[in-house]
This record gives C-alpha cells, structure tokens and sequence, in this order.
C-alpha cells in the first residue's frame, strides 16, 4: 500500500430526484497520502462536499456506488456501527458551519468530552477534563477553564471553529477532512485557523481533504490539488504544477477570476453549475460554458489524461481552448 491512507475508486454518490437517481459524485477515483493535504476545489454545486459526507458515511439515502478505502477498510460497504467506530476515532470531520454543528443545549467542555468518552471509554473523569483542557489548549482558546464551561451561542465564530476542530482532533484521527472551514470568518481569524491545521498536519501527521473555493487557500495549504465541476474531477496535480500549468478550461477560468493587483476587468466564467437533475450525463460537462468552442475539440465520453507525472486533466477541449475575451480584445487592437 506505500503511503496511501486514502483510495476512493470509481465513487458514485446519487440522490433520488422524483422516480430516478442523479449522481452528484461522478466516477471520482482519487488517493490520498499520509501526511498530505489534498485540496478538492469548485464553485458551489460541484459535489465537493457530496464527495465529503460520502467519505465520512453522512449520507442516509443516496445510493453510494465504488470503493472508499481507508486503510484497506472500505467505508462504503460498512454498517451504521461499523463507520460509528470510525467516525470521530479514525476519521473525523470540520464541518462549514460551527453554530450548526455543536450542539446549542451542552457546554463546550461536555461536547469535547462526549466523543472521548465513546471512543476512549477507559479514561477516567479526571483524565477526560485534563484531555479538554489540552485540547482547547492545542487550539488555542485562551482561558480553558472557563471556555469549556460556555455554551456555544457566548463564542465568537472563530472561536466555535476552533472548538469544532478540538472536537475533530480529540482522538487523533489519521484522515481529516475540513469542509470550507474558514468560509463564515473574517481575514484575521481565517489565517489563524488555516495555520492551526496546517500544524495539526505536522503535529498528529493526518492526512487531511481541505474542501474550498477559495484558490489562495488552495496556495497557501495544499500539497496536491482535485479540481471538480458537476460530480466530476476534471484535473489533478501537485500545487506547483496546477498553478503554472493549468490545462483544464475550468480550472484556468477559476484561476483567471481570481482578483490580481493592476487588473482592468475581472474575468467571469459564463453560465453556472448545471442543476443536478438537468446536469449532462454524455459529453464534456463543461462545453455549455465555453461554446466558442468548437464540439469536435470535445471528446464523447471524457475520461482523465495523465500528461506528465501524477497530471491528469479531462477532456480533449484543453488542447484547444483559448478566452474568448482575449481573442475579441486582439481583433479590437486589430491583432489578427
């Protein structure tokens, strides 16, 4: 096995809509090493956090299809009390929104205690208070002991994050996941937790999945990155290689959009996210939103290329394709 923690192969994860199935996980065939962070990005509706619940077995009614490989275990075909030994121990989860995720009723001493109490029962009460106290340390809450004794609704946004990821790490799981874990927090506090996982990495050597739209936190964090649009992974690639030589047309539009000092015009990307029941299921997904493309550029049945070593892009349209505002502004200019 090397140093894979993660195999998900061929996953497809569908939702019934009236009488059918809709896949809004697509075929998705990633791995994911120890000690890595392997940012997953896309705009909303791009199955990024469709794929994550399916990693962590969150979704009661969709039909899950494929292999979810976590250490040999897969994920997919366990029972509820099976990934309920998993969850919380093995492999945990960040969620997006911190107010919805702890519970409102318990104090936050009490709701970091709870998962010790489940999956490391031998711990007396004093050592499980001495653990809560570490954890909220490790994170940085200033003044513990009297944090722990709060309700959520009396923390800041920045500090109930950070409770969420107490509770994620408290057992020091091998796979973390982080959903747009910095998405509702202002520019000061966002930096603060994208370095406290940065050195949770370093520090318990999980592999984590960093879930985000947001392509300088992509930068910023991640060893290699999965772009995906509409349940697919349209290019994989080492952080280096995706942003000098980006090949997808999706993801030179998600980097061409992102604000840069001096710019006249920002770049936006035609059209959104096909809904998931109206969503093409032959042909390139992404052909709607760049129709000065010719259809002969696109392959029928799009599958991933590997260009270079561990670069895979989807899709034949990448070698064609060019900005149409590029090409308006030339002709403009009298470039021919």
């Amino acid at each position: 096995m090397g140093n894979e923690l993660l195999e998900i192969k061929n996953l497809t994860t569908s939702f019934r809509i009236g009488d059918d199935y809709f896949a809004a996980v697509d075929d998705v065939t990633l791995t994911l090493n120890k000690n890595e962070i392997l940012g997953i990005v896309g705009e909303s509706g791009s199955g990024k956090s469709a794929l994550a619940f399916s990693i962590m077995g969150l979704h009661n009614r969709a039909k899950i299809e494929g292999n979810i490989l976590l250490n040999n275990q897969d994920i997919a075909k366990m029972s509820t009390s099976q990934i309920n030994k998993l969850r919380g121990d093995d492999l945990a989860m960040i969620f997006q929104d911190p107010l919805t995720a702890l519970n409102p009723l318990m104090e936050i001493g009490d709701q970091i205690a709870e998962t010790l109490i489940l999956h490391q029962p031998e711990l007396s009460q004093k050592q499980r208070k001495e653990r809560v106290l570490e954890l909220l340390n490790l994170v940085g809450i200033p003044r513990p002991e009297h944090v722990q004794q709060q309700f959520p609704h009396e923390l800041s946004g920045g500090m109930r994050q950070r409770v969420v990821i107490a509770i994620a790490i408290a057992n020091v799981p091998e796979l973390l996941i982080a959903d747009e874990p910095t998405t509702a927090l202002d520019v000061t506090i966002q930096a603060q937790i994208l370095d406290l996982i940065r050195e949770l990495k370093e520090d318990i050597h999980a592999g984590i999945i960093l879930i985000t739209h947001d392509l300088g936190v992509v930068a910023e964090m991640a060893d290699r990155v999965a772009v995906m649009y509409a349940g697919q992974i349209v290019e994989i690639a080492d952080i280096h290689t995706l942003f000098e030589n980006p090949l997808h047309p999706y993801t030179k539009s998600l980097l061409n959009s992102v604000p840069t000092e001096g710019q006249d015009k920002l770049h936006v990307i035609q059209g959104i996210v096909p809904s998931l029941k109206n969503l093409p299921r032959e042909g390139c997904r992404f052909a709607s939103r760049i129709p000065w493309i010719d259809q002969s550029a696109h392959e029928k049945n799009p599958i991933l290329h590997e260009v270079s070593s561990g670069h895979f892009v989807r899709c034949t349209c990448h070698e064609h394709f060019y900005f149409s505002d590029d090409i308006k502004e030339e002709q403009a200019n009298g470039v021919s």
